[in-house]
């Protein structure tokens, strides 16, 4: 267990052409985050195509399971050690349909986290998942949300229950949504005592321009660190367990 852990959360402006120069992307920004000493990398919802549903009518918007396109993400996990959090629409061996994290770890492995709480025209994309997935690094916990899950303070709660010191959300949030953002970050870490911390979706969507502000909240509920702007920005920060203790 460590005293620290070095976080890194990349606002990312999806590139057009699809997962695989999405990875490509992913990978030099991966290397960016090592540059800064990161032990763990989490970028938006839907991160390797964007957040365009419409994409997902092709085939091959869609992941399975041991993907060939994301060798090279698993090579940049294997190298430097870094544990990497992917926004993708994923199916299931059966068929299921996820809107997911990815999670991969330096091992070769890769997990899951799925959203449970699906919001518009999502619901007729997906299928919904089952409260937030936790995973350990450095005997740190760290659940992980998708977006709408942040506003649903049952989902935190439950995360915090299984002992989750980080509540990493993958998002996107649009203009006018900035007190929103901070609100909902803010009133998950502070209501569960844990850190909060947001990868939100840069440059223009479907759903509109990004409102930016991807960053840190601490137990307190008081921001710590968010991006300067609405482009691809890699926002890092060091998380003290220390801050943890003041209030558990």
């Amino acid at each position: 267990m460590t005293d620290a852990l070095t976080v890194s959360v990349v606002q990312y402006k999806a590139l057009e052409g699809g997962i695989v120069p999405n990875v490509q992307e992913h990978v030099r920004l991966v290397e960016d985050a090592e540059s800064h000493g990161a032990r763990l990398v989490v970028f938006p919802e839907l991160s390797l195509t964007g957040y365009n549903l419409a994409l997902l009518a092709a085939d091959d918007s869609w992941l399975q399971r041991d993907d060939p396109r994301l060798a090279d993400l698993h090579e940049i996990c294997r190298r430097t050690g870094i544990t990497v959090v992917a926004g993708a629409a994923h199916r299931e061996p059966d068929g299921t349909p996820r809107l997911a994290s990815l999670v991969i770890h330096p091992d070769g492995t890769t997990g899951f986290g799925f959203k449970t709480h699906l919001h518009g025209q999502e619901r007729e994309a997906f299928a919904a998942g089952d409260g937030a997935v936790v995973i350990e690094l450095d005997g740190w916990k760290i659940a992980l949300a998708i977006c709408f899950d942040a506003a649903v303070p049952a989902h935190s709660t439950g995360a915090a229950q299984a002992g989750a010191d980080i509540y990493a959300v993958s998002a996107l949030y649009t203009q006018a949504e900035e007190r929103r953002l901070g609100l909902h970050l803010g009133a998950r870490a502070m209501d569960n005592r844990m850190f909060a911390l947001l990868a939100n979706l840069g440059g223009s969507t479907a759903l509109g321009p990004s409102c930016g502000l991807s960053g840190f909240w601490g137990p307190d509920g008081f921001e710590m660190k968010t991006a300067a702007g609405t482009g691809t920005e890699v926002v890092t920060a060091i998380l003290q367990r220390s801050a943890l203790r003041k209030f558990r």
